[in-house]
């Protein structure tokens, strides 16, 4: 995690800097839905279900973060002489495949082939030290949650700053690695839609691509104290022939540790691999 700025970007979230109009955001008591949960936890002070802490992906193996498509990339445990479990995120299509258009399937197969090039141009951004986009961030690593009047930031390997009041959204073509998102409460669930994304983050170290027109409607529903449904429906009409599920669960670190500082730099190499 970049611990750099964590503690900067909090004290400006509570210090009082964003307005009382921007904490006047959707009462999450005012909106149910038939996913609500009947759990009843804590508040914050401006009346969100208060999930502040560390959460991590339970059940999500390593082997992900190489291929978020079922079954385990055979080439990559030739190479690197170890064995995972299949991946298990995808939960529609029943395939567990990714619904691409033929033109964005010979993309991907583009950078398949090149993921382990010497050229970090040609392979994962991540590798690089590019930030890893949404949803990837879910399971690229542990996830901090903070909460401030108005808002919700998630803090991992990138940070997300969530308001959640209906401010209108960015120009068409402002494209962010980490997109624009908009939060609403339902009941404990907080749903995000995300858009304005630009077409440079990979789903996976194995090629796995979307485009500029990419949309993310992300559902947290926190079940208990400790337990949160996590579901994505991705959608890109220009790089998918339909929408398409991702989905797990987030466990709450009872002792969580201080954070570590992000080990990346700028220009980043990787030695190559034969």
């Amino acid at each position: 995690m970049r611990n750099w700025c964590i503690g900067s970007l909090v004290a400006l979230l509570t210090a009082g800097a964003f307005s009382a109009a921007h904490a006047a955001q959707r009462s999450p008591d005012a909106a149910t839905t038939s996913g609500a949960q009947s759990w009843t936890g804590p508040r914050t002070q401006d009346g969100q279900p208060d999930v502040q802490g560390t959460w991590d992906a339970a059940g999500v193996a390593l082997e992900t973060q190489h291929n978020i498509e079922e079954g385990s990339d055979l080439e990559h445990i030739k190479i690197q002489g170890q064995k995972y479990a299949p991946s298990n995120v995808i939960t529609d299509p029943a395939t567990k495949r990714i619904p691409y258009t033929a033109d964005f399937a010979a993309k991907r197969k583009i950078n398949l082939d090149n993921r382990y090039n010497p050229d970090p141009r040609k392979r994962d951004p991540v590798t690089s030290c590019f930030l890893p986009g949404v949803p990837r961030m879910g399971y690229q690593g542990e996830i901090r949650i903070v909460q401030s009047p108005g808002y919700v930031v998630m803090f991992g390997e990138g940070i997300r700053v969530i308001p959640l009041d209906n401010r209108p959204r960015l120009a068409e073509n402002v494209k962010l690695w980490m997109g624009d998102s908009r939060g609403r409460w339902e009941g404990t669930t907080l749903i995000i839609e995300s858009t304005n994304h630009n077409d440079k983050t990979w789903f996976d170290r194995s090629g796995n691509i979307h485009s500029d027109a990419l949309r993310v409607v992300e559902r947290w529903t926190f079940v208990d104290a400790s337990t949160a449904r996590y579901e994505a429906t991705i959608e890109d009409s220009k790089a998918f022939t339909r929408p398409w599920k991702m989905g797990w669960r987030f466990t709450k670190d009872k002792e969580p540790e201080e954070p570590w500082e992000e080990a990346c730099f700028e220009g980043n190499r990787r030695p190559q691999i034969n």
